[in-house]
C-alpha cells in the first residue's frame, strides 16, 4: 500500500470546478478496480480555502505510477492548468505492507 498527497492551489472563483473534477476522477477510479486505487479524500485548508490536498491510497507504487501516466489523468492535468495557481506538488507519505500501525 502507498499513500500519496497531491497539493493544489485553485485560482479565485474555481473551487467548485476543482471539487467537481475531483469527484469525477474519484468516481472513475472507484469504477475501475484494476487501476490499483484504494481510496481518496479531498481536504481543504481552513486558513486558505483555495488550497487543497487530495490524499490517496494505492495498492502499490506501480499502480500510482500507472495512474499518472493514464490519458484521463493527463487530460485532467491539462484542464487543471486553467483553474490552478502554480504547479501542483505530490508527496509520497509512505508504503506499508497492509499492516495497521
Amino acid at each position: 500500500m502507498i499513500h500519496v498527497g497531491l497539493y493544489y492551489k485553485v485560482k479565485e472563483g474555481h473551487n467548485d470546478d476543482f471539487v467537481k473534477t475531483f469527484n469525477n476522477v474519484l468516481e472513475l477510479l472507484k469504477s475501475k478496480p484494476e487501476t490499483g486505487f484504494v481510496d481518496g479524500k479531498l481536504y481543504q485548508e481552513v486558513d486558505s480555502p483555495r488550497e487543497y490536498m487530495i490524499y490517496t491510497e494505492w495498492k502499490s507504487r506501480e499502480a500510482f505510477k500507472d495512474f499518472v501516466e493514464m490519458k484521463a489523468f493527463k487530460d485532467t492535468t491539462d484542464y487543471g492548468k486553467s483553474i490552478l495557481e502554480g504547479a501542483p506538488r505530490n508527496k509520497i507519505f509512505g508504503e506499508s505492507n497492509g499492516q495497521t500501525y
